[in-house]
């Protein structure tokens, strides 16, 4: 696994995007203040930010639960493969969500919590 950026997920996304881009002054890599996801390049990193609400939208109503509501970031891990990462860990951990293509971010995705309920998402590109 890569570690390819932290996500944070907020609650005003264009405030947010905004603050990083022309406060921290941040080179912005991906989006823009409308978008609903950015991603910023720092240093060797990419920092993204997301709106909540699509993120809980995007693991599914099923899988909400009271930490999910609050989640505040995610740690976002490229793999060479989402179906053989799955399953090396699906013993280990327990999914979200099941890998899934995520058309609309050009992601094959699947999400998973640490043990103290971080968000995590294993992803490849499509």
């Amino acid at each position: 696994m890569n570690l390819t950026h932290t996500r944070l997920l907020v609650k005003d996304y264009r405030k947010c995007f905004l603050f990083y881009r022309d406060v921290m002054g941040f080179k912005v890599s991906w989006g823009d203040e409308n978008s609903q996801y950015g991603q910023f390049k720092v240093g060797k990193i990419h920092l993204g930010i997301f709106e909540r609400k699509q993120m809980t939208d995007a693991l599914g109503s099923e899988n909400i639960h009271e930490a999910s509501l609050v989640d505040h970031v995610a740690l976002i891990f490229e793999v060479e493969s989402v179906e053989e990462s799955y399953e090396k860990l699906k013993e280990k951990v327990e999914f979200i969500t099941m890998p899934m293509e995520k058309v609309e971010w050009g992601m094959r995705v699947a999400h998973f919590r640490d043990p103290d309920g971080t968000l995590l998402e294993i992803h490849e590109n499509i």
